[in-house]
């Protein structure tokens, strides 16, 4: 069917003010947060419920056009890259807290709630959203859902997987699943767990059910300033040795604190190689003895310096550093490239140190941010993209950044996706048997391929043409797709 024809049952299902077809009015959605990605969609649908949300799928599904779903664009990995033949599913009119059950601690909401809103809204009752991410100001719970994200209190509160009770789902055909609910356990398959994390590849989100949790009785944040990178990364370790679980525990190395201070003014001491944010949290006296015994590891790992903030606004004055710190290094250069990988805990020194040489084998600098206490790294590879080659560069640098994540034991993603940023290091960390069961479940959920295609999967084809460029395990990869 032409696509006039397409954009008719779309305008005769929607109201006009929630199409969007021309070419200004659509750039906003060329990109995600990774604005190196961009591509012009065809149409922009902005649904404002889920009956129009089902009409959309239904007759993109039965024309076979394209369907991207999108939150509030903050991603970081082109996972809201448009398609030029399909439409954009923009879920951001759907921005309404549905309910706050105090009694149950649950929110139910729908999937272009900011996710700071959830805490705002529960702050009256005494309770929380725990995820954080650092866009919270502007990331919405969907989004959250689509990429399962974290944030600085994912060490000791979890991932959105861990604090999502239930969503409604809708498939490509526009068929309405519900997936758990406002109860710990349901019956069947864990299908939610499979959901968190999926990129808008298996299903279109249309109401979240969120745990919340009470506001603990009493917190502190302790900075501890480090000479070297690799004390700071030991301090990390003792820590977790000892059974602490900080609330949260990020690190920034020298690069990040001078461009953090500057911006914010938080107070960081501008002459350290490495600095550690730590949250502690419970009742008054369990917290007296947590302070004791962080002042006294992260001292014997070598800290010279340790602040304590008691009183909430010299924490939110420390904080504001560390969730200003992607803006502020922003400052530094026309450009940068986050990147985001996993490691092992034990691995933080080693891996920094070989990124610092990777840096100085492109001549570019990094500045690193990270999530010390689960080893989420986020390098800032800067960058002029006006210079003829940077670009290529940095992008090449940050796939040798994840792979070396890999080497190391660890992931290509901690929280911002694959999107399409990271399909060739999936080439790297996963088997084609590993890859076909990911596109078999793919099948299963869309069995057209609409839902926002060539994301987050490679194609075994793609990694065979790779395969001469990775190395894994000592062997190179995908030897047996000579066929392809």
């Amino acid at each position: 069917m032409p696509k006039s024809e397409v954009e008719t049952l779309l305008r005769a299902s929607l109201p006009e003010h929630c199409l969007i077809a021309d070419a200004e009015g659509m750039r906003p959605y060329e990109c995600d947060g990774l604005t190196a990605i961009r591509e012009q969609p065809w149409l922009v649908a902005l649904p404002e419920n889920e009956i129009q949300v089902a009409a959309v799928l239904r007759i993109c599904r039965q024309h076979n056009v394209p369907v991207v779903p999108r939150g509030a664009g903050t991603g970081l990995s082109g996972g809201a890259r448009p398609h030029a033949e399909g439409v954009v599913l923009s879920l951001a009119k759907m921005n309404r807290i549905l309910e706050i059950d105090a009694d149950n601690c649950i929110a139910r909401l729908q999937p272009g709630v900011r996710n700071l809103a959830i805490s705002e809204a529960a702050a009256e009752h005494g309770l929380y959203y725990a995820p954080d991410p650092s866009s919270q100001i502007a990331c919405s719970i969907g989004g959250n859902v689509a990429e399962n994200s974290g944030g600085v209190h994912c060490l000791k509160y979890g991932l959105t997987v861990h604090n999502v009770l239930g969503a409604k789902v809708l498939t490509s055909d526009g068929e309405v699943l519900q997936l758990g609910g406002a109860v710990l356990d349901t019956p069947g398959l864990d299908l939610l767990a499979v959901l968190c994390g999926s990129e808008g590849m298996l299903g279109i989100v249309t109401e979240v059910t969120v745990s919340l949790l009470p506001k603990p009785p009493a917190v502190a944040v302790l900075l501890a300033a480090f000479r070297t990178v690799e004390a700071g990364a030991a301090a990390v370790a003792r820590i977790i040795a000892e059974g602490i679980i900080p609330a949260g525990m990020e690190m920034m190395d020298a690069l990040a604190v001078r461009a953090a201070e500057q911006f914010a003014r938080a107070g960081y001491p501008l002459d350290a190689a490495a600095i550690l944010l730590i949250e502690l949290d419970g009742t008054a006296v369990e917290l007296t003895e947590l302070v004791s015994r962080v002042q006294s590891l992260v001292r014997a790992a070598g800290a010279y310096e340790v602040q304590v903030a008691d009183e909430p606004a010299e924490q939110q004055r420390l904080w504001k550093g560390r969730k200003s710190a992607f803006p502020a290094v922003g400052r530094l250069a026309p450009d940068y490239y986050c990147m985001d990988g996993t490691i092992p805990r034990s691995k933080l020194g080693e891996v920094l140190g070989e990124i610092e040489k990777l840096g100085e084998h492109y001549g570019l600098p990094v500045a690193n941010v990270f999530h010390a206490g689960d080893g989420n790294l986020h390098p800032l590879i800067l960058f002029d993209a006006n210079v003829p080659g940077q670009l290529e560069a940095t992008e090449e640098m940050g796939g040798r950044i994840l792979e070396l994540c890999v080497r190391m034991g660890g992931t290509v993603t901690g929280e911002h996706g694959v999107g399409v940023e990271k399909l060739d290091q999936m080439c790297v960390q996963f088997s084609a048997a590993e890859l076909d069961q990911f596109f078999r479940l793919k099948e299963a959920w869309d069995p057209a391929g609409v839902l926002n295609p060539d994301k987050g999967i490679p194609t075994l084809t793609r990694c065979g043409e790779l395969g001469g460029l990775h190395v894994r395990h000592g062997q190179l990869p995908f030897a047996e797709l000579e066929r392809f």
